[in-house]
């Protein structure tokens, strides 16, 4: 937020709009009792769910032979995630296709809806990303035990390494998939609080400079189509990643 300079410099707080507030009340919730309060962060939660419904339930209703702009983005979107679980998992994930699907538009439209002004971003929250990333992590885990049974521990078991090294490896590669939901959720939720806290320092420049804010705003402008990129990268990077560790589930030998 900007307002009037303050003890001669610029009072911006680039932060205050990631505090999830009550929708009504204004309130941070505290405790139990606000369990279930609505808040700015559930009211755009339910706007990206509806522009996925508007987009592949409403937009695609037709079923045209030649398709609307609508439905064309749909099957675009579609095709290029079907695409990306074959060649990254196997064919034999196609079957988790649609998880894999739900995860890529719900990030992609969080994201993007997060960039319309005066708009929460949501996926710069921990408490979704972590829970995005742990529903990954679970999901993987206790299906590569499912169809692997024990053989899923080959996963951290290097058998091209020297005999010598195989146990250093195999407590490097544990550590390392236990990490996977932190780095997982961490390089999602960082890259958008850090572009949304970036355009607001500049938006309180524009503020508070007036008619001298020509810079400020050019680089708004410049930040703004950035972070465009930014909310589309990041939606496909953590589907992809989905994609590599499913395939460890479905192959944990290779």
């Amino acid at each position: 937020m900007a307002g009037a300079p303050a003890d001669g410099g610029f009072n911006i707080h680039p932060m205050d709009q990631f505090v999830v507030k009550g929708l009504f009340s204004g309130e941070a919730p505290s405790g139990l009792a606000d369990m279930f309060m609505i808040t700015n962060q559930t009211l755009w939660l339910a706007i990206s769910v509806l522009c996925i419904v508007a987009l592949l339930v409403w937009g695609s209703r037709g079923r045209a032979m030649v398709p609307s702009r609508l439905q064309s983005v749909g099957e675009l979107m579609y095709g290029f995630i079907h695409k990306m679980v074959e060649d990254v998992a196997g064919k034999d994930a196609i079957r988790f296709f649609p998880y894999v699907m739900t995860l890529f538009t719900f990030i992609l439209f969080a994201n993007l809806v997060a960039l319309i002004p005066t708009s929460f971003s949501v996926t710069s929250h921990i408490a979704v990303t972590g829970v995005l990333a742990m529903m990954v992590f679970l999901t993987v885990t206790i299906l590569g035990f499912i169809l692997n049974g024990a053989g899923f521990l080959k996963l951290f078991w290097p058998s091209d390494a020297p005999a010598a090294l195989k146990p250093v490896l195999a407590v490097i590669e544990l550590i390392s998939y236990f990490v996977r939901p932190v780095s997982h959720s961490i390089r999602l939720g960082a890259n958008l609080m850090a572009g949304h806290a970036v355009l607001k320092v500049f938006a309180g420049f524009a503020g508070a400079l007036g008619l001298g804010a020509v810079f400020p705003i050019a680089a708004i402008v410049a930040v703004y189509g950035l972070e465009v990129l930014v909310a589309v990268i990041q939606a496909y990077v953590f589907t992809i990643l989905t994609c590599v560790y499913l395939k460890d589930a479905l192959h944990p030998g290779h």
